[in-house]
């Protein structure tokens, strides 16, 4: 849990986080029945109407007395390590921009730029977004085996008829990945040799 005020930064303002961390403390005072009914609408009247961190301080400053400090936040984790933001791998929710980027590494290849498209992505954004670097390697995977199956396939009479509609399969498959990176962020192309980890 963050610290509902800055004691460094008394008049700075408050922000909608800073509130809602405020209420969740008397809520759950109140639950270990701590505080009274009027207590509990005494504070949460206060939390809501405070301005600056100065305000929120004394809502809260004999509840945590003798507590411990929380812990300090998680860094920025990579696919499979312990997350904040529940199944998905990741230290916090992605940004708007990481989400515009990983769905990226999906559509580009359906744009024309087949493989070049998603290890762009790689090597740019996914430097320093573990989301945006997921979405692009998984990308990049599927587009280097949809690659060499465009060029193993023909070597058989089935394969040229395969490979049409290996590349329908292909760019429906990339508007999926697409709007799953825009949406809950999880998405894995079916038949893919996973050469780059």
């Amino acid at each position: 849990m963050s610290q509902p005020h800055d004691a460094s930064h008394p008049q700075l303002r408050v922000t909608d986080h800073d509130r809602d961390t405020v209420v969740e403390q008397v809520t759950t005072a109140y639950a270990e029945g701590r505080l009274s009914k009027d207590e509990l609408d005494e504070r949460l009247h206060l939390a809501m109407t405070a301005r600056v961190h100065a305000d929120l301080a004394p809502i809260v400053r004999d509840l945590n007395a003798g507590r411990p400090a929380p812990p300090p936040p998680m860094p920025s984790a990579w696919p499979g390590q312990p997350s904040s933001w529940p199944g998905h791998g990741y230290a916090a929710m992605p940004t708007g921009r990481e989400r515009l980027g990983a769905a990226a590494a999906h559509i580009l290849p359906i744009c024309g730029l087949s493989f070049v498209g998603p290890l762009i992505l790689l090597l740019t954004g996914g430097r320093h977004s573990p989301y945006i670097r997921r979405h692009a390697i998984e990308s990049l995977n599927f587009h280097l085996t949809v690659l060499g199956a465009t060029i193993l396939l023909p070597l058989t009479v089935i394969g040229i008829v395969l490979v049409p509609i290996m590349w329908i399969v292909a760019f429906v498959l990339g508007l999926v990945g697409g709007a799953a990176a825009l949406g809950d962020g999880r998405f894995a192309y079916p038949l893919t040799f996973r050469l780059i980890k």
